[in-house]
């Protein structure tokens, strides 16, 4: 029921900001987690960053914490991922998705949304 589409992707210098979305339609009242994926050509998807829907709970792969923000607006149902210091290894698709319950698969990914950090 719930469909999810990425936006915000670009290229950008290594060093610099870029801010992605992920804006879900339909209801959300199953969704336990929110979280941010990314895979890079040739590698497996790897985890980036989650958000506790209802209680803001934030976790982070230690590859960027302290550089990106993950954050929520329940009523817009909008989840953001602010990038900062952007390394040229963060380059990848990133996708969004869920997961209804701790412990379970995240899924219903959106499309994607390419960033692109150059040296």
């Amino acid at each position: 029921q719930v469909q999810l589409a990425e936006s915000g992707g670009g290229l950008v210098q290594a060093g610099g900001s870029l801010g992605l979305s992920c804006a879900a339609s339909g209801p959300t009242f199953s969704v336990f987690t929110m979280g941010w994926f990314r895979q890079a050509p040739g590698k497996e998807r790897e985890f980036v960053a989650s958000i506790n829907w209802r209680t803001g709970y934030k976790f982070y792969a230690d590859s960027v914490k302290g550089r990106f923000i993950v954050s929520k607006d329940n009523a817009a149902n909008i989840m953001h991922l602010h990038m900062n210091s952007l390394k040229p290894d963060d380059t990848a698709m990133y996708y969004c998705g869920f997961q209804i319950q701790a412990g379970g698969a995240f899924g219903s990914w959106g499309q994607g949304t390419q960033v692109t950090v150059s040296s």
